[in-house]
């Protein structure tokens, strides 16, 4: 669609780094975002605000909301707000570290950079899906073409609105040396598929983690286009998890049945990973090369 920003629909660069603001000065958002909407075109930085942000500057975004807080049934799946939240994407970690300090410049003095995170493209470059580093495949169940258009992008809305995108986020960690302590086989029952050729078992625990998300055994359906992307810092490693959607209510839907609350069966993936933190937030649509913040009285 060409109001969407790109990068939510193209393959997974070679490296990002994603920022996470919190607001300063409310009287210098307006500003501030005007200069953001000059840089970012959508595609090498993908942006994405938080409900408290929107509702800072009196606006509203039908569909918004928080995160809720998941945990329970012996899992801990936290909602930790963000007001702001850049994807930068690349070919070369040095060009991504200087464009974030051209993005935190623009965004002062109304937001503060809290938080950094590299991420890297793992597995084989010319392969269709890049892997998680417990070696599986990432986004093998992902909607193609414009299937995948249909799933992470709103549509037959009002200007402003249609392309845009809503995007659940999360760092999850994992212990992989819990992990590599596990038979092959209970890996791969785990993840409900072959490590050897991505095959999906047939008769894998209802833990599995395919068998939690399956996608199309949800009512109504519950597609989401999955823009992943390991992370690693010093001892600490995992994925960095983004799920984006025409609405969040796929990706919540999903989380709840991971998380146990949907029939008291917690996914396996609990077993050697964990979520750190957690958000929602809404990815304004472009319009000549610049977001679109029309919405927001922008």
């Amino acid at each position: 669609m060409e109001f969407a920003q790109a990068g939510i629909l193209q393959p997974i660069p070679a490296h990002g780094r994603y920022l996470f603001f919190s607001m300063t000065q409310p009287t210098a958002l307006r500003e501030s975002l005007q200069r953001l909407a000059a840089l970012a075109d959508g595609e090498r930085i993908v942006v994405g605000l938080g409900a408290a942000l929107v509702q800072a500057l009196g606006a509203e975004v039908p569909g918004l909301r928080a995160m809720p807080d998941f945990s329970g049934h012996g899992v801990q799946v936290p909602s930790t707000p963000v007001a702001l939240w850049c994807w930068l994407r690349g070919s070369a970690q040095g060009a991504l570290v200087l464009q974030a300090r051209t993005v935190t410049q623009a965004l002062s003095p109304a937001f503060h950079l809290d938080r950094v995170l590299d991420a890297f493209r793992h597995g084989d470059p010319a392969a269709a899906h890049d892997r998680d580093l417990t070696g599986y495949e990432d986004g093998t169940e992902n909607p193609e073409g414009d299937a995948a258009t249909a799933a992470a992008l709103v549509h037959g809305a009002a200007p402003g609105m249609v392309g845009s995108s809503f995007v659940a986020i999360q760092q999850w960690q994992h212990n992989l040396d819990s992990f590599d302590a596990m038979p092959r086989d209970a890996q791969d029952n785990a993840i409900g598929r072959r490590l050897s050729d991505n095959a999906e078992l047939e008769d894998a625990p209802i833990a599995a983690h395919v068998k939690r998300t399956a996608q199309e055994s949800f009512s109504p359906e519950a597609f989401v286009l999955r823009r992943s992307m390991p992370w690693a810092v010093g001892h600490q490693l995992g994925l960095f998890f983004a799920a984006f959607g025409c609405t969040l209510d796929a990706f919540e839907a999903q989380m709840r049945r991971m998380a146990g609350q949907e029939d008291g069966v917690v996914d396996a993936l609990f077993g050697f990973s964990r979520p750190l933190n957690g958000a929602y937030l809404w990815c304004p649509p472009v319009r000549g090369g610049q977001l679109d913040l029309r919405l927001l009285g922008l």
